[in-house]
């Protein structure tokens, strides 16, 4: 053999370049030892005083070759500068098939291409936006990193990641920022804050995008980073803002990953960041589906200064004022702020000429200035955001060196996932400026005056809200409603009390009232005394009855034997001259109609039958716990947790996941978490106790870091079950980084039964995660 490749190197000239080419057309030989001539080559004898058996082959005959296919790929493999710039031409071309194989075949003769070569192959690829090669492209970086991460640059991974976010690939999208960090070419806030808002546009890339957040803000937290310094000029260039906070806080509020936002929020004032004004909007938001009404309070002394805030804005803090006083059963302060609406509204209304007046001026203003909106739109239109079918190239990437155009798209995400949030709110409404509440708002407050039984003091509020509220006609009033819904859901007692307390406050409320309060009496058939109370309320008012409702009454009484009563009733109904088609006020209002009367008593029936109740004593618990998890101060935070079981109210997962964040703070309370994550499993198994992704992915953490797999692997069975996301790149860290040497030699030839149990969970672990 060595004989051949010493002929290979003395042909020369265009007899050599011949050679190759024949070479490269057939698989046949171009050196023999047996036979000295061969058909296919033209090269002539050139070293006639070396060896007489190595010799080049003249185009006479056919003879017996040696080389095979593998041969010829050896051999025109030789060169790695031809393999490279055949895949720099392939990537230029969009031949990515191409393209792969001559990577394949560098990295299988020569290694990793120059750095070059393989960022125009990572850019190539990412810039066909399809899965397929966006995974090839990611493969291709995860390998470099791990052969030799100084060939990866910092602007074709930025643009990577991009385009992985772009595309629905969130996991891998945060892996390569990840790459980066660990590389120490650290993507600037701007780069890296669109790379989020791309990924927030689903549930489980804001979820990652939280992680990403927390991992980078833990870098700069309690001043570890000296800004002095020119060292850290880079690495300061990558601290989270609070336009990145904005971004990640609302898509965790959208997608209901709130707890891991409250953590954020507790992150950014450790690392300087202050929230923007429209932040203070989205802390509120998250506070209220958190349950911290104490911290929104201290919220709405800055909402009501701050200067900037939109209508819209202002709706949703109300909105999510209004929602905890109501999860904490303070009726009062919902009352009072009910009422505040309402009479700001009742003020507004005798203003509202001169408000007609303000407005027709503006429109007319705009109309006499067409050309100036239809600018204003269409420097809108031009800087909207790209599409996935518009996706930026790599060359324009690269010049945007500010990435200007990046931060811009990411403001234009911001304003759709703050759009969709605004479609959440509702318990408040606004109309020219006016915050009113909603019908949503008013049943979940009757009904929270229901469940408690506090008539009297619905009916207080129902006295002030028909003062302040001006209804086009009595039978479509807040007050005529709420006695309807109560009456069509069998509450005839409460809505009899109603009445009263309504008609001594000297409220007007109809005769459909009367008549389907008595009519609901006669189907039930055993309140003879409450209906005779009530035709001498309807008489004293004069009410004039329907002619079904004395049907109904007349036949009540037949059916009681009362034959006087109903001979009486008969008589009056003569004499009162009632035609039969009489009122059909309750039946329109509870059928609906096309301007929609029935709203609010449809809302409220609807609010009631829902069966859904609030113990408003687990938000307390839960704030006193998470106080002393926050202080760390566990023995407190568990003398409270068995106080709240002690007063029969059932931990829900907000409690645990104050328990185990804590813990997880601390460090080293691993069998503590072993303890809670057993309750869990007996309340989840007895009681309505949800897990989420957020409580268990807290688990798991706990587990994995403090080596306990066997449970470990009895939370990622769950979450595998439930189909909830792991990000396996996470853990996959924290093994290498605190378990790297674990079980890695053989097993002990005696060990004890739980022993075994623990290695094989460790070893299905590691090959969970993909290190085995």
């Amino acid at each position: 053999m060595w004989q051949m490749l010493r002929a290979g190197r003395i042909c020369s000239g265009s007899y050599a370049r011949h050679a190759v080419s024949s070479l490269m057309l057939a698989p046949r030989c171009l050196f023999s030892l047996e036979n000295p001539q061969c058909s296919d080559c033209k090269c002539r004898r050139t070293n006639q005083a070396g060896d007489n058996n190595t010799k080049f082959l003249r185009p006479h005959s056919h003879g017996a070759c040696f080389s095979t296919i593998t041969d010829t790929v050896l051999v025109q493999a030789r060169d790695p500068s031809q393999l490279a710039l055949e895949i720099e031409n392939a990537v230029d071309e969009r031949r990515f098939d191409d393209a792969w194989r001559a990577y394949e075949k560098h990295v299988h003769m020569d290694g990793l291409p120059r750095k070059s070569v393989l960022s125009k192959l990572i850019t190539g690829l990412a810039e066909s936006c399809d899965a397929h090669w966006l995974n090839r492209s990611y493969n291709v970086v995860s390998h470099a990193f791990e052969e030799k991460h100084e060939l990866l640059g910092k602007e074709p991974l930025i643009y990577l990641s991009l385009t992985l976010a772009r595309c629905a690939l969130p996991s891998l999208a945060i892996n390569v920022v990840r790459k980066l960090v660990k590389m120490e070419a650290y993507p600037p806030v701007a780069a890296w804050s669109a790379i989020v808002a791309h990924m927030c546009q689903t549930s489980t890339g804001a979820f990652l995008a939280a992680d990403l957040v927390m991992e980078l803000g833990y870098l700069f937290q309690n001043n570890r980073v000296d800004p002095r310094k020119k060292i850290n000029h880079p690495l300061l260039s990558m601290k989270p803002n609070s336009f990145t906070f904005n971004i990640v806080l609302t898509a965790s509020l959208l997608f209901g990953t709130t707890r891991k936002a409250e953590q954020l929020l507790e992150l950014m004032p450790r690392i300087g960041v202050k929230p923007e004004v429209n932040l203070l909007i989205v802390m509120a938001r998250i506070y209220e589906r958190n349950g911290r009404r104490d911290e929104i309070q201290k919220l709405k002394r800055h909402v009501d200064e701050a200067y900037g805030l939109s209508e819209s804005e202002f709706r949703q803090f109300y909105d999510c004022l209004l929602s905890c006083h109501l999860k904490f059963g303070d009726l009062d302060s919902a009352v009072d702020m009910v009422l505040d609406m309402l009479r700001k509204g009742k003020n507004a209304k005798r203003s509202l000429e001169a408000a007609k007046a303000v407005l027709e001026a503006v429109e007319n203003r705009k109309l006499y200035f067409p050309y100036g909106k239809i600018e204003a739109e269409n420097s809108c239109s031009s800087e909207r955001p790209l599409s996935d079918s518009q996706m930026l190239s790599y060359v324009s990437f690269f010049k945007d060196n500010s990435f200007a155009r990046l931060a811009l798209e990411a403001r234009e995400l911001l304003k759709l996932l703050s759009d969709k949030l605004q479609e959440q709110v509702g318990l408040v409404k606004s109309e020219h400026g006016i915050l009113h509440p909603t019908e949503t708002m008013y049943a979940k407050l009757v009904k929270a005056f229901l469940e408690a039984d506090k008539i009297s003091a619905l009916a207080a509020f129902l006295v002030k809200a028909s003062k302040e509220d001006s209804p086009v006609s009595v039978e479509r009033s807040f007050v005529v409603q709420v006695i309807n819904a109560c009456i069509s859901l069998g509450l005839l007692e409460q809505a009899h009390d109603l009445l009263d307390e309504m008609r001594f406050s000297g409220i007007r409320v109809g005769s459909s009232i009367y008549s389907s309060l008595l009519k609901a009496y006669c189907k039930e058939g055993q309140h003879e005394d409450d209906i005779t109370a009530l035709l001498k309320d309807a008489q004293q008012a004069g009410i004039q009855l329907d002619a079904s409702c004395y049907e109904d009454l007349i036949q009540s009484r037949v059916s009681h034997s009362n034959t006087p009563g109903a001979l009486h009733l008969f008589k009056e109904l003569k004499n009162s001259n009632v035609m039969k088609s009489g009122h059909k006020e309750f039946q329109t209002l509870v059928q609906g109609s096309d301007d929609n009367e029935a709203a609010l008593t449809t809302r409220l029936v609807e609010e009631v039958r829902s069966g859904h109740t609030v113990d408003h004593a687990v938000h307390d618990w839960n704030n006193v716990i998470h106080f002393f998890c926050k202080k760390r101060l566990m023995h407190d935070a568990h003398s409270a947790l068995n106080k709240m079981r002690a007063s029969g109210h059932v931990p829900n997962a907000q409690t645990f996941h104050s328990l185990i964040t804590a813990y997880a703070a601390i460090g080293g309370k691993y069998v503590e978490v072993t303890d809670l994550w057993g309750e869990m499993k007996v309340l989840a198994g007895s009681s309505s106790m949800k897990f989420d992704q957020e409580l268990l992915d807290s688990l798991l953490y706990c587990f994995v870091r403090g080596g306990f797999f066997l449970r470990a692997m009895e939370v990622i069975e769950m979450m595998e079950k439930s189909e909830m996301f792991i990000d396996k790149y996470k853990y996959k860290s924290l093994w290498l980084k605190y378990h790297r040497t674990l079980y890695k030699g053989k097993a002990p030839k005696v060990q004890t039964e739980a022993q075994l149990k623990r290695r094989e969970a460790a070893i299905h672990f590691k090959k969970w995660i993909g290190l085995t």
